[in-house]
């Protein structure tokens, strides 16, 4: 039995089978590449869902992680530290807005968004106690815990997990009628991703995250969007919501604030907003805690260059040119996304995503399918263009294009 046999064997025999991943097991990794148990090197094309926007062991990041781990790592927020202040006010600015609540994971930070938006609700808003509603989008995925799952339409996310939250109505995604329908006098907020990319990288309508925070802005309604996928440079800008120039009312962040090193997440918002919370009504031991926040402070920086975002753009046009030229061969139906984020919906006589996938694992490169006939590509913004087209290449041999 080999080396990454007996890892397989021993990782299904001793945890819970809640992710059904490829067959490879990694040992190291560097900017677009990781290295398996055996030696072997592959392409890293999905980067961690966009928790490494800047690559494997950035070394900016590691640098500013290892040395915040000489001084402190964890004080809780019963006190003070001296990284805090600076990554909520740098943060804020990055967003432009007023103020920084930090959390750890991006279900979290939607977990946070959802109560902030309802105290909002009744707080300022005036909704009676016990009725505010939030909008969402089918095809949605903003995380698993049981809230989240409760406004989810994906069946093998929500099935078995009942009693459900009320407090959600869920319209299609992209459709701006049946938003303006689903607002009434007790929404307190409209929740949407700008790109929904466990959906297979779903892009809305031109005009339509205008029209939701048109809509929102009339109705006295909160427009959130979870941008822990889509944000952070992965698009071709800092926020997916500035391709239709828009500024919500309250961010969602996670993945690439952490670097990749550590899970961040945070919700960043006006003033009026997160200013309704008092002590004791919301925390996390590990919110924003020194390191977190270290790490972070690295990943606004680099974001403040501009330097991923113009990569994102310009090899994102690359990527999207070349995977066009697939659509309509018979090997792909569709292809869709911004900036180096793809989702490619494979014809079936190529065989499902999943199949796909483990083919170009073959290859030496590593994406992940998802709804069955979709994978994604989504590479780290610090990937090069002849690794990308390397990429690209076994794409195209694996589908016969």
């Amino acid at each position: 039995m080999s080396s990454t046999e007996r890892s397989i064997a021993a990782a299904e025999a001793h945890s819970a089978h809640n992710y059904h991943p490829l067959p490879v097991v990694v040992a190291s990794a560097e900017g677009a590449w990781m290295t398996d148990v055996e030696g072997r090197r592959y392409l890293d094309m999905l980067a961690g869902y966009s928790a490494l926007n800047f690559g494997h062991g950035n070394r900016r990041l590691l640098d500013a992680a290892k040395a915040q781990l000489e001084r402190v790592t964890l004080t809780s927020r019963a006190f003070h530290h001296d990284r805090f202040a600076d990554f909520c006010t740098q943060l804020a600015e990055l967003c432009a807005m007023d103020m920084v609540l930090p959390m750890n994971t991006g279900a979290e930070a939607v977990e946070t968004a959802v109560k902030t938006a309802r105290k909002w609700g009744y707080k300022v808003k005036g909704v009676p106690d016990g009725r505010a509603k939030i909008v969402v989008a089918d095809n949605n995925f903003h995380g698993r815990t049981t809230t989240i799952v409760s406004f989810s339409t994906d069946a093998e996310a929500r099935a078995d997990f009942g009693p459900y939250t009320p407090g959600f109505e869920i319209v299609p995604y992209g459709d701006l009628a049946a938003l303006e329908a689903a607002v009434d006098e007790d929404t307190v907020a409209v929740l949407l991703e700008p790109i929904q990319g466990e959906a297979g990288v779903l892009v809305p309508p031109p005009g339509y995250l205008q029209g939701v925070r048109e809509l929102t802005r009339s109705r006295n309604v909160l427009f959130i969007a979870d941008e822990i996928q889509s944000g952070l440079g992965r698009t071709g800008r800092t926020f997916a919501c500035e391709h239709e120039g828009v500024v919500p009312d309250m961010y969602v962040l996670g993945k690439a604030l952490g670097g990749g090193v550590v899970p961040v997440s945070a919700v960043v918002s006006s003033r009026a907003v997160l200013g309704v919370y008092a002590p004791g009504e919301h925390g996390s031991t590990f919110g924003g805690n020194p390191l977190a926040c270290a790490v972070a402070l690295e990943v606004i920086a680099m974001l403040r260059s501009g330097e991923f975002q113009q990569r994102a753009t310009e090899l994102g046009d690359h990527l999207h040119g070349e995977l066009r030229l697939l659509v309509g061969g018979g090997a792909v139906d569709a292809v869709r996304g911004r900036g180096l984020w793809a989702g490619v919906d494979i014809n079936p006589s190529r065989g499902s995503g999943r199949a796909v996938s483990e083919q170009l694992m073959a290859r030496r490169v590593l994406v992940k399918d998802t709804h069955g006939a979709t994978i994604r590509i989504a590479p780290p913004l610090v990937i090069s263009k002849e690794d990308l087209d390397w990429g690209l290449t076994q794409l195209r041999e694996v589908l016969g294009a």
